[in-house]
């Protein structure tokens, strides 16, 4: 295991909302969306609704793998510290209001916090050292299946004019 690099850990979160998690009991890593605040990744799981990461809550430790923004591919991975956030407390009632703003698909946050306490779970992932040999099979992970995906091709424009670069 290598020394932790605080600063890049940082940097890369803030970076991209989007992290890969290496839960306990799944094939192979899942993603899940982060908001970055104080030193740690906070992450939204359970409830309806919400992102599946099964056996967050209960691990003691995951290991993070954090993405490139520009490419999408790996850029460093690290292990860290799972530690559920007690609604109520005063590191839920800082955290939670982020969390709820940055939530990209909510149209309104209104009773979203009262949801999340009572059927979620926020939970902090602390780094605490890098890892120097990658996840196996993370190059070829696919998202889980979800009904919010499209089949089939976009939709074509009626009336609209080809570009030159199209032809």
């Amino acid at each position: 295991m290598g020394e932790l690099n605080a600063a890049l850990v940082e940097e890369a979160a803030k970076k991209s909302s989007l992290l890969w998690l290496d839960l306990p009991g799944l094939p192979q890593p899942r993603a899940a969306w982060h908001v970055w605040h104080d030193g740690a990744a906070y992450v939204l799981t359970g409830g309806d609704g919400e992102q599946p990461l099964p056996g967050l809550p209960e691990a003691d430790r995951v290991r993070v793998v954090l993405r490139s923004k520009d490419k999408g591919g790996r850029l460093l991975d690290f292990t860290a510290d799972v530690e559920v956030v007690e609604p109520g407390g005063a590191l839920w009632d800082e955290v939670a209001p982020l969390l709820a703003k940055d939530r990209l698909n909510a149209a309104t946050h209104d009773g979203r916090l009262e949801s999340w306490a009572e059927h979620s779970y926020v939970v902090r992932l602390t780094p605490v050292e890098t890892v120097d040999e990658p996840v196996d099979g993370y190059a070829a992970v696919r998202p889980v299946p979800s009904p919010a995906t499209t089949a089939g091709p976009p939709p074509r424009l009626v009336g609209s004019k080809r570009r030159r670069v199209d032809r």
